[in-house]
């Protein structure tokens, strides 16, 4: 098979997978689905211990805009969060060493406007991140699809690292990383108009 004819019988296919997919992302706006959805990060202890963290309450969606494009708006709410397993961990979370939750009880991102295609061959997704009111252009690397119709028949996952000293939370240093990787794993709910 020349590489021509791979190009296009790829191409096809995921023209196939777009057009599956249309009729869930055609119009208005998708919600996240709660129960195929989760949102959390990653830190590392100075000792190698990984501590997971999870959003336990969020709201996202994906607005399918008029010239084809999608965008992702993403809330994650502080006070709910949780770093599973380890309540002294979760405490320092809320606190005002590192979400501030009582101060900053949400962190944002919204993605600039994409083409669909990102789902499927997987790259950068490029938006805006807000922790405790400072707001920095991030990307999240999303990983190539695994199934014919993404964030429908499986995950849309997406990772992402930032520096926490970045957003006022250098708080522990000594103890715990300054690198924060954020791990999405998402799926949306049937369409819903405006």
């Amino acid at each position: 098979m020349t590489q021509a004819t791979a190009a296009g019988l790829r191409l096809a296919a995921l023209a196939v997978g777009a057009l599956l997919a249309a009729p869930v992302l055609a119009q208005g706006r998708n919600d996240f689905d709660p129960d195929n959805t989760r949102l959390g990060f990653e830190l590392r202890t100075r000792w190698g211990q990984v501590l997971d963290g999870v959003f336990r309450h969020y709201e996202g969606s994906v607005e399918h805009l008029p010239d084809g494009r999608q965008q992702v708006r993403l809330r994650m709410y502080t006070r709910d969060v949780e770093i599973v397993g380890h309540p002294r961990y979760s405490e320092w979370a809320r606190s005002e060493q590192f979400f501030d939750a009582d101060r900053y009880p949400v962190v944002t991102f919204t993605s600039r406007p994409y083409d669909p295609l990102l789902l499927y061959d997987g790259g950068k997704l490029e938006g805006e991140l807000s922790i405790k009111g400072i707001s920095r252009p991030r990307s999240l690397e999303v990983a190539p699809a695994t199934c014919p119709r993404p964030a429908v028949g499986c995950d849309v996952v997406a990772t992402g690292a930032v520096r926490r000293s970045d957003y006022d939370m250098d708080d522990w240093m000594l103890a715990v990383s300054d690198r924060v990787v954020f791990v999405l794993r998402a799926r949306i709910r049937s369409a819903r108009t405006p």
